[in-house]
């Protein structure tokens, strides 16, 4: 039986230009919405108070500034091969984190995401 996840979004990273950013930032979702985030190092939290996964990523050369919706798949590197066939263009190849797996990839109109899996 498939993961009810398969092919859906269910995480949203933001981005913080530096920690001091990310702090300032993480401040202001806990503040405006009740938000509570669970740390990952200096450069990294995540949180599931905001209704679908999300996270704060400060660390300069795995951030993007847009926000990144994830979509989570069961087989990662059959998720790549579709999406470069589909004509979305990878932006960063598959690489691991403490969560799992994931790569980044740009739409034809140049929307970026990232495709991720437990698995």
């Amino acid at each position: 039986m498939a993961d009810p996840r398969h092919n859906r979004i269910d995480y949203v990273e933001f981005g913080a230009k530096n920690p001091a950013d990310l702090a300032k930032t993480k401040a202001f979702f806990e503040n405006a919405f009740g938000w509570t985030y669970q740390d990952y190092g200096p450069d990294y939290c995540d949180t599931k108070g905001s209704g679908v996964g999300s996270g704060i990523n400060g660390d300069a050369d795995h951030r993007t500034l847009a926000p990144l919706p994830v979509i989570y798949v069961e087989d990662l590197e059959a998720a790549q091969a579709k999406v470069t066939e589909a004509g979305g263009i990878v932006t960063r190849t598959i690489f691991t984190f403490p969560g799992g797996r994931r790569f980044h990839f740009a739409d034809p109109s140049g929307n970026e995401l990232g495709v991720w899996s437990d698995k």
